[in-house]
């Protein structure tokens, strides 16, 4: 599949926002971090900041952006409408809880019930964006078990390097949350791969005798349906070269994962504001990391309509 940078960054970004909002809606409902008027402001304006700029990140994919509307109209059926929607629905309950902690300065009674609602809708809103890739049959590298609870702990394990850098800059850190996030930095980077792991095994069963229906022998194209690239070929019929894969698998470990394990183990033995320093390194770098592992899902996916031009 084409990845195009708007829709890499759209995944990367909203995960992350989604993964800062809904733990800053649980931890601040349940009063395990403060009330401070500027930890609120950054932190949801952080959180707030990513979802908006990976949502409109997304129209740049749209051949008519400005219909962009009309998506929320499918919700009954497609997986897009109800994440859009979703995305939308969330925004209420996370204004009110970014009203009650920033202007009212409490995160307890009515403003603790908008913040759980804000996490229920952000996880809710990642579910839904990866069900849009773990529902379409067509990808086998999409259509397996791994696509959806990978968005999941991707979205938890940036959420809380975010949390954890904003915490610790404002030196109200704790060594469990370093922990935490630790061990979840280590629990994405086993999934990824055991993911590329289960693709790399993958045999699609579709092929151009089972698309034929023609038994015996092997089915081959003798020319292609038309003489140039047309819009399948450039969404669908992307390829990438097996040494640039295992290059930006690699790029992709380094940053993502080993960096961000390395920077929070030290951080853990240096006071503030090293540790603060270190933290914030390591959400830069997982940021950075993921970005490529966006590009990375969408280039090694191959679509079953390529083999109707010989692919």
């Amino acid at each position: 599949m084409h990845p195009a940078f708007s829709v890499v960054f759209f995944t990367t970004a909203t995960g992350a926002g989604y993964g800062l909002l809904a733990l800053l809606g649980v931890l601040g409902g349940l009063d395990f971090i403060p009330a401070d008027f500027w930890l609120g402001l950054i932190g949801l304006g952080l959180a707030l900041g990513l979802i908006s700029a990976g949502l409109l990140s997304s129209t740049g994919h749209l051949g008519r952006p400005e219909r962009a509307w009309r998506a929320f109209s499918q919700w009954r059926s497609s997986w897009l409408s109800r994440e859009g929607v979703a995305s939308v629905a969330t925004f209420i309950p996370a204004g009110l809880f970014g009203i009650g902690w920033v202007f009212f300065g409490h995160t307890n009674s009515w403003v603790a019930f908008a913040g759980f609602l804000a996490a229920i809708g952000a996880i809710v809103t990642v579910c839904m964006t990866g069900m849009i890739y773990a529902s379409l049959k067509p990808i086998a590298q999409w259509h397996s078990p791994y696509t959806l609870p990978g968005y999941l702990i991707f979205s938890a394990m940036s959420g809380s390097l975010l949390v954890n850098g904003l915490l610790q800059g404002f030196a109200i850190g704790t060594k469990t949350l370093l922990a935490c996030t630790v061990l979840l930095t280590l629990l994405g980077w086993g999934w990824k791969l055991a993911t590329w792991r289960y693709n790399d095994r993958l045999e699609i069963p579709t092929n151009a005798n089972t698309a034929t229906g023609l038994a015996g022998g092997t089915v081959r194209s003798l020319e292609w349906p038309h003489t140039e690239e047309n819009y399948l070929l450039k969404e669908m019929g992307f390829r990438i070269a097996r040494k640039h894969s295992a290059k930006l698998r690699l790029i992709t470990q380094v940053l993502a994962f080993a960096a961000p394990v390395v920077l929070l183990i030290a951080a853990f033995a240096l006071p503030w504001p090293f540790a603060a320093l270190l933290s914030a390194l390591a959400a830069v770098a997982q940021f950075a990391g993921m970005l490529v592992e966006r590009w990375l899902f969408f280039a090694e996916a191959k679509h079953t309509v390529t083999l109707y031009y010989g692919r």
